[in-house]
């Protein structure tokens, strides 16, 4: 399964949610997809979904996914990287009115800088490539444990900001 999740952020990421949506439409993804979409307008119809879930459904979801889609911010794509899993992580953008400015973007090439196992996708065009080089890719992070995982990552995470 694919999971996609946008957060709760107040505006659109259709940019995202639509390709996801196409990509399966035109049977370029043959795995099953789930999506959270927060507040985009656009409503899949090739895909399973929903607004918004829970913390206990986002974490099922994240558990059972082969592959995860997600937006730039740190908190999603630290928990993906604590299941040891490589995320592919979409940063919101302003020049497509899904934010207020581009720090996820800035963020997550910090990120990426410092070494941690992240597929920066910046255009959504690439995402299939992505989705590929996300089941290849082995995770270079190796953690003893979550809280040690955690504060390393918030560490980096700080500095960078």
């Amino acid at each position: 399964m694919i999971f996609v999740t946008v957060g709760t952020h107040e505006q659109p990421f259709n940019r995202l949610i639509q390709k996801i949506d196409e990509l399966v439409r035109d049977g370029e993804i043959k795995d099953d997809v789930f999506m959270q979409i927060g507040y985009s307008t656009y409503e899949p119809r090739y895909t399973q979904w929903e607004k918004f879930i829970g913390y206990e459904t986002m974490e099922r979801c994240m558990n059972e996914a082969t592959t995860i889609i997600t937006h730039g911010g740190p908190s999603t794509y630290m928990q993906v990287l604590q299941l040891g899993k490589i995320p592919i992580v979409v940063p919101r953008q302003m020049k497509f009115d899904e934010h207020i400015n581009d720090h996820q973007l800035w963020v997550s090439k910090q990120v990426v800088k410092k070494g941690y196992s992240l597929i920066l996708c910046e255009d959504v065009g690439n995402i299939l490539v992505d989705v590929e080089k996300a089941k290849n890719w082995v995770h270079t992070y190796k953690s003893s444990s979550n809280d040690e995982f955690i504060k390393k990552f918030t560490l980096e995470v700080s500095q960078i900001i």
